[in-house]
C-alpha cells in the first residue's frame, strides 16, 4: 500500500471541506488500520477504476455527519440523517473524489470514480474486514471524518 495513493483525497477532502464546511481541517496521523463497520457511523464509499483499483471510503459518526450537513446548508440545524441529509453527505463525498481524480489525472494517474454510496448500517456495507491507508481529519467543533484508501492496485 502505497502513501501516495492517499494524498490526493486528502489533498482534496482538505479543500472542499473549508469551502462548504467553512472549517479548515487539521490533518491527524497516517496509518494502517483495520476497518470495523460500526453502528451510529455513515460511511461513503467510492470506487476507483483504472490505474488504481480499489475504494475510498469516508467514515464520519452520526454526529460528526448531522454538525457537517447543517453546516452545508448554512448553519440550519438537523437532528437526523433523512434524505437531505445523505443526499449532501454523499456529494461531500463526491466532490472530494472528483477533485482527488481530477488531482491524480495531473500526475498522470488515469482512474474513474463511482457515484458514491452512503451506508448507514454495518450489515448493509458488504465489506469484508480489510487494513486500509487511514488519515483521519479533525475538524475544530465538528469531530473527525476518517479517509480510508483500500487499493488494490
Amino acid at each position: 500500500m502505497k502513501a501516495e495513493y492517499i494524498n490526493p483525497f486528502l489533498e482534496s477532502a482538505k479543500l472542499v471541506i473549508e469551502q462548504v464546511v467553512q472549517i479548515r481541517p487539521e490533518t491527524g496521523q497516517l496509518g494502517l488500520k483495520d476497518i470495523k463497520f460500526v453502528e451510529n457511523y455513515i460511511w461513503i464509499q467510492i470506487g476507483l477504476n483504472g490505474q488504481m483499483n480499489g475504494d475510498i471510503v469516508f467514515g464520519l459518526s452520526e454526529e460528526v455527519a448531522l454538525k457537517m450537513v447543517s453546516a452545508m446548508m448554512g448553519g440550519f440545524v438537523i437532528s437526523e440523517i433523512d434524505e437531505i441529509g445523505r443526499s449532501a453527505i454523499s456529494e461531500l463525498g463526491n466532490m472530494i473524489s472528483g477533485n482527488a481524480s481530477t488531482i491524480l489525472y495531473n500526475q498522470g494517474v488515469r482512474v474513474d470514480i463511482t457515484p458514491p454510496k452512503v451506508i448507514q448500517s454495518a450489515q448493509s456495507a458488504g465489506f469484508q474486514p480489510a487494513q486500509a491507508l487511514t488519515i483521519p481529519l479533525i475538524m475544530d467543533g465538528i469531530g473527525e471524518l476518517d479517509i480510508q484508501v483500500l487499493v488494490a492496485s
